[in-house]
């Protein structure tokens, strides 16, 4: 076993998430590596508020950080750390005296950060708490769930006030020029009566009023400088839909091309900048549209990546499919799908090109495995489902599954998953009917096969990459790694991703040996941070925070490809060229 240590090509220094120097820190003799988008600087950017010193704060509930942009420059600063007291933070407001309120949406906590950056929980108790607000030294807090409720919180520790109840999935709310709080109904399906609309309701308690209907898929709402309301749509299309509640009434459309946007906040020249739950970033939207990327947007993970025969290549990005862009700017093989409910222009559309292209908004999203124009994907929260990407028709295949993660297209043409938390590896036939083709498993993360149908799962809790027999039974064929994730076999060898060590392992699967191919891989958390509390998989009912997954694919040309989740790329790794 021995490691190669030559520089991969280290690519644009583009500072990330991962890097603030944004140098590529892989290390490989035998791959020549580079990145196909741009690293991210955000995970994912949802809750945003311009704070005393006027910098543009930005929740990242992925990650559970905080960081701080700078408007004019688009600098990011990391204020509250992922290995901090704050786990999952969805939205956040600034009190009167400077004070940061946070709201930790699957711990069901809301905690103040006061200006020296102490730490205090004001409550444990709320269920996924989500849209925050607030007004004066006063604070309120909404719950994203069925029947959820509003709240006004007491950091001296009093108990809350309940304003009202029967939230259809509460979020983003703000305090109107009429001095009453305003707050979305997200839930849209299972309630239609509650679908598309914005309320209202006194601070000091009454009854909520339904202020206005029929609004796309709403899912946060903010009020200009002007007094102008400005309702945000989560869907492919980012659509903000302006209301002159206290003027005309009038209503007007502006589609900026942003695909999941989650939140936004007007500085004091009122101009509008919006966070993307999918893609992350920050963007200033003007009046007519048009988009200027203050934060670059890019991949929220991504977690599993796969390539189509064509080369197409599609990661899982949790909230979506999508493609990373190629560094000559061709594309990834076919044009997205069209905008609409399956699919949206590239991220950041009338800015700049952002490297990466939303194929479907699929919540959610982790493994992912091409069939022709079919793509199998897995959610870590049960499901298992198919997209066609020819008539952007979405099946499931199979449901309440234990954390689903890597999928791939076995010999017989079923579908075989790695179900982590049950043990289990799965297959599904075309009819959907589900059998068991091995249990007793610790921890299994990802599944491929060879070309004489030898099946080989990915055990990170084992830290082993074993072989399944017919009968079901599981070989080892290496161990004593360091919690191995992704896999993929290309030629006679096995590669495996090793989370731990941030490595690329190829292993032989007739005698177990391997070697260590690549190093310093931007996968997992950045360097440096110390350990963290998980949050919860589920949360009130609902789906909480996912699995970090370094997926690996291989090309038809002989590369492979690498969800590097620390830092919002997907690497290609081509064969080296021998040295002349």
């Amino acid at each position: 076993m021995n490691a190669g240590h030559g520089a991969a090509e280290a690519g644009p220094g583009l500072p990330s998430r991962f890097d603030e120097t944004g140098r590529s820190r892989t290390t490989s003799t035998r791959w020549a590596v580079r990145r196909l988008n741009p690293p991210n600087r955000l995970w994912g950017s949802n809750g945003v508020a311009f704070g005393p010193d006027g910098r543009l704060y930005v929740a990242q509930f992925l990650a559970g950080q905080i960081s701080a942009v700078d408007p004019a420059t688009g600098d990011v600063e990391v204020v509250v750390p992922m290995d901090g007291p704050v786990q999952s933070p969805d939205d956040l407001a600034f009190g009167a005296d400077g004070s940061m309120y946070i709201a930790d949406l699957v711990p069901g906590r809301v905690w103040r950060r006061d200006p020296q950056g102490t730490y205090t929980l004001v409550r444990s108790d709320v269920v996924n708490p989500n849209g925050i607000t607030c007004v004066g030294d006063r604070l309120f807090v909404n719950e994203m769930k069925p029947d959820g409720r509003l709240l006004e919180l007491f950091p001296d520790g009093r108990d809350p006030v309940v304003l009202t109840q029967g939230l259809a999935l509460g979020n983003a709310m703000q305090l109107g020029p009429d001095g009453h709080l305003y707050y979305p109904h997200m839930m849209s399906g299972a309630d239609p009566l509650n679908t598309g609309q914005v309320w209202r309701i006194p601070p000091d308690g009454g009854s909520p009023e339904l202020v206005a209907d029929d609004v796309l898929q709403p899912v946060a709402v903010r009020f200009d400088r002007g007094g102008v309301l400005h309702v945000l749509s989560r869907g492919p299309q980012g659509v903000v839909t302006r209301i002159d509640l206290h003027g005309s009434g009038a209503r007007t459309l502006v589609t900026s091309g942003l695909t999941g946007l989650d939140n936004a906040a007007f500085d004091a020249e009122n101009r509008m900048f919006v966070s993307s739950y999918a893609s992350g970033g920050v963007t200033e939207l003007h009046p007519d549209g048009r988009t200027r990327q203050l934060v670059p947007t890019g991949l929220d993970g991504p977690y599993g990546v796969t390539v189509d025969l064509g080369g197409g290549v599609y990661a899982a990005d949790h909230y979506r499919i999508a493609s990373p862009a190629p560094d000559d700017g061709r594309g990834p093989g076919g044009p997205p799908v069209e905008a609409g409910t399956t699919g949206s222009p590239p991220d950041g559309a009338g800015s700049g090109p952002a490297g990466v292209t939303t194929r479907i908004l699929l919540p959610f999203a982790h493994g992912i495995a091409a069939d022709g124009t079919l793509l199998h994907s897995t959610s870590q929260y049960g499901e298992v489902r198919t997209h066609d990407t020819g008539t952007g028709a979405t099946q499931v295949r199979a449901t309440g599954l234990r954390r689903p993660l890597g999928i791939t297209v076995g010999p017989d043409g079923s579908l075989v998953v790695a179900e982590a938390d049950a043990g289990r590896i799965v297959a599904i036939d075309g009819r959907d009917t589900l059998t068991v083709r091995a249990e007793g498993l610790a921890g299994p993360v990802d599944v491929t096969f060879d070309g004489q149908g030898h099946c080989y799962v990915s055990d990170d809790r084992l830290g082993a990459v074993l072989r399944l027999d017919d009968d079901g039974s599981a070989v080892v064929v290496a161990d004593g790694l360091g919690a191995p994730e992704g896999l993929a076999v290309l030629g006679d060898e096995l590669f495996a991703v090793e989370r731990t060590h941030r490595r690329l392992l190829a292993i032989s699967p007739g005698t177990g040996e391997w070697r260590v191919d690549a190093e310093h891989l931007p996968v997992g958390p950045p360097p440096g941070i110390g350990p963290r509390a998980e949050p919860a998989l589920f949360a009130g009912g609902m789906p909480g925070a996912p699995r970090g997954f370094a997926g690996l694919a291989v090309t038809p040309d002989g590369c492979l490809l690498l969800s590097a989740d620390g830092e919002g790329t997907v690497l290609r790794l081509a064969p080296a060229r021998p040295a002349v």
